[in-house]
């Protein structure tokens, strides 16, 4: 498989959106991809919109981009605690100055918005905070998937294929 020997952290918190944290992960873990939840509590349990849960199996502290070779933020409501927390804008940002690939959906745009990593940057997300994508520097596109660089987006569950084929194809460095 094309992304044996990746490593891939999934952030999670409570009320993410539970197609766009399982799409990716089911995706990434198909291609042969290891995929760590990664939440503000180790162990704790987390519940998406649609009640669907993930157990994170690390602590955001205790995570290092040097470890991983890619990065998923999914939507919902997620993202707005998420972007709350310095351990999680300092791998977001360590992930960007590496180069390494950043799989963002829907509301996620927010957690990068909040890192300060989009100035320049074309992306897409849901509609709704296109303001603020673009009041944060991004060039924002209607498209389903939007890759920039290692910067891949979506904008909400319908575009979830070709946005896991996109951040596969990042991973694996096509």
């Amino acid at each position: 498989m094309r992304l044996d020997g990746k490593k891939v952290i999934a952030l999670v918190d409570d009320e993410f959106e539970d197609l766009e944290l399982w799409y990716p992960v089911y995706r990434v873990r198909e291609e042969g991809a290891e995929v760590h939840l990664a939440g503000l509590v180790k162990d704790k349990t987390y519940v998406g919109k649609y009640g669907v849960p993930a157990t994170a199996e690390y602590s955001w502290d205790e995570l290092d981009a040097a470890d991983y070779d890619g990065i998923l933020v999914p939507g919902g409501w997620a993202p707005d605690k998420i972007r709350r927390y310095p351990a999680v804008l300092k791998l977001i940002r360590d992930f960007n100055e590496s180069k390494k690939p950043i799989g963002q959906i829907c509301h996620a745009g927010w957690v990068l918005i909040s890192a300060k990593i989009l100035e320049g940057v074309t992306v897409t997300s849901t509609p709704g905070i296109r303001d603020d994508m673009e009041n944060a520097g991004a060039i924002w596109k209607d498209e389903p998937v939007v890759v920039d660089g290692h910067i891949v987006s979506a904008r909400r569950p319908p575009d979830l294929p070709p946005y896991g084929k996109a951040f596969c194809d990042a991973l694996a460095g096509k």
